[in-house]
Order: structure tokens, then sequence, then C-alpha cells
């Protein structure tokens, strides 16, 4: 009888990081701020998680992109349960030291919307750039420079697509989903963050590489 080799540890971390997300998902989906705008905000989650799943075979992210998906999922998560614009981050804080963080910073409004877009481009860089190197590879700069671009245009895909679902499936919950609290350039800021935030991995992911690499012979 044939036996099949035990999966490692590196090969079981997608599984267990699976298993995580649905026990955090499922926790987040009891009683959210929001029923409607929750069922929006996981539309994400409910397409993109099933596809890494059935294609798991065919593009195998490395753990390190793996757990950065996790983060950003669980991160999305959250803002999914209490509505990006009602996330009580200013409360945590100021359980934690005593002292708000917007009076702290001089903050008028709720940033957590901010902070994930930001934290879109940190963590998706490296799931993307692994998604160009296997289907588009390039040479020289541009293996740094694509997957930035990419980033920045499935960033306004994703403006886009939030904009049409609350216009076609829940226009009255416009403001709450869109999480704009008034501010006019709330799309661009947000775009411009998480391009940032590719940005800022890409530098360092560089920055670790040259410093990885030996000296010269003396």
């Amino acid at each position: 009888m044939r036996r099949f080799p035990e999966a490692t540890s590196n090969e079981r971390l997608p599984l267990v990081l699976l298993l995580l997300l649905i026990a955090v998902w499922l926790a987040l989906a009891l009683e959210p701020v929001s029923r409607q705008d929750w069922l929006l905000e996981n539309i994400l989650v409910l397409v993109t998680v099933p596809v890494l799943v059935a294609t798991r075979h065919r593009m195998r992210f490395s753990n390190g992109s793996y757990v950065c998906l996790f983060i950003f999922f669980v991160l999305h998560s959250i803002g999914a349960h209490y509505t990006y614009s009602l996330v009580p981050y200013d409360a945590w804080w100021q359980t934690l030291t005593g002292s708000t963080l917007n009076q702290m910073l001089g903050w008028e409004r709720n940033h957590y919307d901010r902070l994930i877009h930001f934290f879109y481009g940190v963590l998706l860089l490296q799931p993307s750039a692994e998604l160009l190197g296997r289907y588009a590879p390039a040479r020289g700069v541009w293996r740094s420079i694509l997957p930035v671009l990419f980033v920045m245009s499935h960033s306004v895909v994703y403006e886009l697509v939030e904009w049409i679902a609350a216009l076609i499936v829940a226009p009255e919950l416009g403001e709450a989903y869109l999480g704009t609290q008034g501010d006019p350039w709330d799309a661009q800021q947000d775009m411009a963050l998480a391009t940032l935030g590719a940005i800022v991995t890409t530098l360092l992911i560089r920055l670790t590489r040259k410093s990885d690499q030996p000296g010269p012979a003396r």
C-alpha cells in the first residue's frame, strides 16, 4: 500500500491560517453593527478566499504571502463587523494607555479605513509580486515597479466595485459602506495610501535583499 509523505509544518501553515480565519470570521459575523453593511463588505472575503483555496495547487503562494493575506482578511473582517467608520480603535487605545489616539495625533475622524487601505498596499504587495512572477515575469527594475502598479490597479478596481455595489445593492448604505465620513476625496486618499503601502514594502524588500548580499572580499 502506497504511503504518502506527511505534510511538513510549512505545508500545514496555509490550512492553519485558513481555519483561524474561519474562526475569526464566524466570531465577527455575530451581531455586527449593521448586517446589511456586513454583507456588502464580506463580498470580498466570500469571493477571494474560496478562489485562493480552489487554486492552491495551481498557484501556491509562499507562506509569507499567506500570512499577509490572513492579516489583511482579519483586519477587513473587523472593519466589516463594526463598519469601517465606527471601529472603536480609539476606545481600545484609551483602555491601554489612558488617552485616545485621535487626541494624541490631532485626528478628527475615524481613520481605521485609512489604516486598512495603507495595509492593503503593504500586505498585498508580496502576493501580487508572486502572482506576476508566475504568470507575467519581468526583468530588471520592472520586477519592482509592476507589483506596485498592480496593487494600484486593483485598488482602483476595488473603489469602483465598492461604488457600484453601493449604488445597485443598497444605495441607502452609501455613506456607511463607503466610509467617506463627509470627505469628498476619500476614494483618492484611499488609493494613494494603498500605493504608498506598496511602495514602502517594495523599498523594504529591496533594502533587505541588499543587506543580505555579502560584501566584497578583502
